[in-house]
């Protein structure tokens, strides 16, 4: 995915800040759409389904962490990276995001190139992560990425993100072992802390609703799926 395919949206009630910052990521190539507050963001993002959305917290109207949780509530930005840029560096915030389904964390103040290189390396994720087939099949298990469906046995399965998006990188490529540092860094990215057994709670999780033999431990490794 080349840069001038990549869609950004910036939320901040500052400006200033659209004004600096979006002229930043333009001068990137990247397409660049701007919302002031929280409600206003909403009908961009449905009407633009951006990649990434960098969302500042304080915002009258509706605030970061409602917006961002009706974001994850739609099923069209489901791909879509979300990460909070704010001042307010309270533990409170960040815990707050992450638990609305916020990727990442940017405090304010922040020089804009260093911004740039953080948006670089959020968007990495999407192109590490992308398959080439948008749907695949597994036995008889097929998986949409564009619709975040999964379907065995003519039965739908309803999974939530990163269920999902950890069941999807294991399915890219059945018997290869993914390390625990790949699928950390792959599913969650590598800047958002999680704790240790998170990988393992969502591996029981698939298990129990997709199937207990498809998944493989490779102790003191990783995971491998087994078709």
């Amino acid at each position: 995915m080349k840069n001038k395919d990549i869609k950004i949206l910036l939320v901040d009630d500052d400006a200033d800040i659209l004004e600096i910052v979006g002229f930043n990521l333009e001068a990137e190539n990247y397409q660049v759409y701007t919302a002031k507050n929280g409600k206003e963001a909403l009908t961009v993002a449905k009407k633009e389904l951006p990649n990434l959305v960098i969302l500042d917290v304080m915002m009258p109207e509706m605030d970061g962490i409602e917006t961002c949780e009706h974001m994850r509530k739609m099923p069209e930005l489901n791909n879509t990276i979300i990460t909070f840029l704010t001042a307010r560096g309270e533990d409170y915030s960040q815990v707050a995001g992450f638990d609305v389904g916020a990727d990442d964390y940017i405090t304010k103040p922040i020089k804009p190139k260093l911004l740039v290189s953080k948006v670089k390396a959020l968007l990495r994720r999407i192109k590490e992560g992308t398959v080439s087939e948008d749907v695949l099949k597994i036995g008889d298990i097929e998986i949409n990425r564009e619709e975040y469906k999964i379907i065995k046995d003519q039965q739908e399965i309803i999974l939530p993100r990163k269920e999902f998006e950890l069941f999807y990188l294991l399915a890219s490529k059945p018997g290869k072992v993914f390390k625990r540092e790949e699928i950390l860094d792959r599913v969650w990215g590598n800047e958002v802390i999680v704790g240790g057994r998170t990988i393992d709670v969502h591996i029981r999780k698939l298990r129990e609703k997709i199937g207990d033999e498809l998944f493989k431990t490779i102790k003191g490794v990783g995971y491998k799926l087994e078709v």
